[in-house]
């Protein structure tokens, strides 16, 4: 008599046998190695339900991370309906949701309330702004947009404001004193930003032995998609959390890491077996995603790459259409091309939603969008202007989060003259001042200059009265919805009546947008009735606080949606899949981008994004270039993208190259040019050219540009250039490479 298979061998069931492997292996240091389309998902679902039905583990003491509250829902989904909804407990979530629901629980051991905010890059811009004009700084010299990139920077190494001056960088110093006045005013406001999520728990962590203790017992078992994305900070979080039980296991793809200006490290994957000895590798390399004739192009590209740990990918599905060259003789041209193909795909049954056109910098996209407009066809520019980053939005949720942390100085400067009540810059100038000389925030300015008769006049009645509202707000928190709470707010505070008074076309649509605001935090609230708790798990924020973290730290992949052509950056096409794909601007200095020119490790990374890009098609994949594009306000000739020549022949049809009687990908050879050398702009001592603020420079890549400062003197002087084409770059004269204009 045969027995029924157990559960854990059911959920085994329908996995290819290096899937199985995986899902089944017990404990220790497991690497799955999956190529593109492999199933990996699948496979990391089925792994963590098979460690709880197996009874190898609570769902309590699972953790799963990804990178995207997209991914990280698709999986928590898929873990319930495996183990008919017996998975709760289980944490599946994204890096930043992860660190964030800690530090709800522990931020008092760093000195923080439970109740902080979260600040965006928009806060954290202004933030910084204004820390910049208070330091006397030149905002040219330090652009806001620059110095929050490099914080974050900074942070996704692990680096604090101190660690700065032990290295010898460029502008160390001055970076270093942004960085800690920017720090101060974060702690002042009890608000940190994303990358205090990770930073401060890793800190905890090493601070707190026994908290480190608590989760490295709380989650036996770690797992973590898309580890070739992790950068330094993600790779320390993880190493403690695992050090004690090894039982790691990562899933990724090192032909897919494409994060590098994002600080994430090709080496965490490729090192695995080094930094966890004994580990397991399985590789998935059966796709179930693309044609053969698409894998075999894409992989075709990625193994001129030296870093990597290798796999070919083979598929059983038959069919599908050779991959698609097109040159076109400009820019142009190729947009006619790509919506004409879009047209005639149309009529033989493709809906739009199933195609993308995917190009390699967002300015690319204005020419396609045009042609789109000629003939109506809907389409969504992915990476746009998020529907949480639009001003009334974000007005909403500044009210919301001041009821949270009055803290929030950012926030509380946003609304404070929103809708406008007569509080001008100077009145909120003097109230910061108020608050920076008691070591507080806004608010601690805002209480003073009431208590202490700091203002007088009409001042004192307009900050009395908002001081008033915040406060009656405030006590509506704990019993009310979210909904109600947004609802009273945009109504005691005048802000919908404002709207309403103005009658213009846009105000209608801000109020068409809040009202879609408050449809969400509906949905949130019957999605999240009650702060829960699973066994052993800490009690969860209140809902409000659950909300304003879930909409800071929303992802604009999680927007795509609708029967809409998708434009999108090829960084952004990542873990999204289409049956056709149009991969647009395949140039010399466009893709591959001019910066890897000169860089080993850049160029191993553009064609790792070729390859990404690549791999997002199901059935049909175009490859276009033009000969002529005009781009930043020049028209450039460009030579086809040397990841064309790449791919074999045999494996592609097309190009108006053929026509000119060249091989197809081939190039031409360039038109002679005068030679520059570059060595010429290497100057030392007395042959020191007479530069100054304003001349005009040429670097070998960065192009022409204008010098703004110099610091110092001699070879060793560090000058600003702010270049036409890449904006601000701070070098040392000595290895400047620039050639005086």
């Amino acid at each position: 008599m045969n027995r029924a298979p157990t559960i854990p061998d059911r959920i085994l069931d329908g996995l290819n046998p290096q899937q199985r492997e995986a899902a089944g292996y017990s404990e220790g240091p497991l690497l799955i190695l999956a190529g593109a389309g492999s199933g990996k998902t699948r496979t990391l679902t089925h792994r963590i339900a098979h460690l709880i039905a197996s009874g190898r583990a609570r769902p309590h003491e699972v953790l799963a991370v990804t990178f995207t509250n997209k991914a990280a829902r698709e999986m928590r989904d898929r873990v319930d309906a495996l183990l008919q909804n017996q998975g709760r407990g289980v944490w599946v979530s994204t890096f930043h949701s992860a660190c964030a629901r800690i530090l709800r629980r522990e931020i008092g051991h760093m000195g923080f309330e439970p109740g902080f905010s979260i600040y965006d890059d928009a806060d954290q811009r202004t933030a910084l702004r204004r820390l910049i004009k208070e330091m006397g700084l030149s905002d040219r010299s330090y652009p806001a947009r620059s110095v929050r990139s490099q914080i974050d920077r900074f942070k996704n190494r692990g680096l604090w404001p101190a660690d700065l001056r032990a290295q010898d960088t460029l502008d160390s110093d001055r970076l270093s004193e942004i960085y800690q006045a920017y720090q101060s005013s974060l702690r002042r406001a009890n608000a940190l930003d994303f990358g205090d999520l990770l930073m401060l728990t890793v800190r905890l962590f090493q601070n707190h032995p026994g908290v480190l203790d608590y989760y490295q017992r709380r989650w036996r078992f770690i797992l973590v998609d898309e580890y070739q994305d992790t950068n330094p900070i993600q790779y320390q979080l993880l190493r403690l959390l695992s050090q004690t039980h090894q039982n790691l296991c990562v899933v990724g793809d090192e032909d897919q890491s494409i994060y590098r200006f994002r600080e994430a490290d090709i080496r965490n994957i490729l090192d695995f077996e080094k930094d966890f000895p004994g580990a397991r590798v399985v590789r998935l390399e059966q796709n179930y995603r693309s044609t053969q004739s698409i894998l075999d192009a894409a992989t075709a590209v990625v193994q001129n790459n030296v870093d990597r740990l290798g796999k070919r990918l083979f598929t059983e599905r038959e069919g599908g259409d050779p991959v698609r060259f097109f040159e076109a003789a400009d820019d142009r041209g190729e947009a006619s091309y790509v919506v004409s193909e879009l047209l005639r795909r149309r009529e033989e049954g493709l809906s739009l939603k199933d195609a993308a056109i995917f190009y390699r910098i967002h300015a690319q996209s204005r020419v396609f969008e045009e042609e789109l407009l000629k003939y109506n066809l809907p389409y969504a520019v992915i990476g746009g202007t998020r529907f949480y980053d639009r001003a009334e939005v974000k007005d909403a949720l500044a009210y919301l989060r001041v009821l949270v942390n009055r803290n929030d100085s950012e926030s509380l400067a946003r609304i404070i003259n929103r809708p406008a009540r007569g509080i001008g810059a100077t009145t909120v100038a003097r109230l910061f001042e108020a608050g920076n000389q008691r070591n507080t925030s806004l608010w601690g300015g805002v209480e003073a200059s009431l208590a202490e008769g700091l203002l007088t006049g009409a001042a004192l009645r307009r900050v009395r009265a908002f001081h008033a509202l915040i406060e009656e707000l405030r006590n509506h928190i704990d019993q009310e919805p979210v909904a109600d709470l947004l609802a009273r707010a945009l109504d005691r505070s005048s802000y919908l009546q404002a709207l309403e008074e103005d009658g213009s076309v846009e105000a209608e649509t801000r109020r068409e947008n809040l009202r879609e605001l408050l449809a969400a935090a509906e949905e949130f609230a019957g999605q999240n009735p009650e702060p829960f708790e699973a066994e052993d798990e800490e009690p969860r924020a209140g809902t409000l606080q659950l909300f304003l973290e879930q909409v800071t730290l929303y992802s604009s992949a999680d927007t795509l949606d609708g029967e809409t052509l998708a434009l999108m950056t090829v960084h952004l096409a990542k873990g999204l899949e289409f049956r056709v794909v149009f991969m647009v601007g395949l140039e010399e200095g466009l893709f591959p981008h001019f910066a890897s020119h000169s860089d080993p490790v850049g160029l191993e990374e553009e064609r790792r994004i070729c390859y990404v890009g690549m791999t997002r098609a199901q059935e049909s994949l175009y490859l276009t270039n033009a000969t002529l594009r005009r781009l930043h306000g020049r028209v450039q000739s460009n030579l086809p993208s040397r990841f064309l020549d790449e791919i074999p022949p045999d494996l592609t049809v097309g190009s108006t190259r053929a026509a000119r009687g060249l091989p197809v990908g081939a190039r031409e050879p360039p038109s002679p040019e005068p030679r520059i050398d570059w060595n010429e702009g290497q100057w030392e001592g007395d042959e020191l050219p007479p530069l100054e603020p304003g001349s005009r420079v040429e670097h070998p890549i960065f192009g022409a540009g204008a010098i703004t400062e110099i610091v110092g003197a001699g070879p060793a002087a560090k000058i600003r250039v702010r270049f036409e084409r890449v904006g601000m770059k701070t070098i040392v004269l000595r290895y400047a490479q620039l050639r005086l204009l």
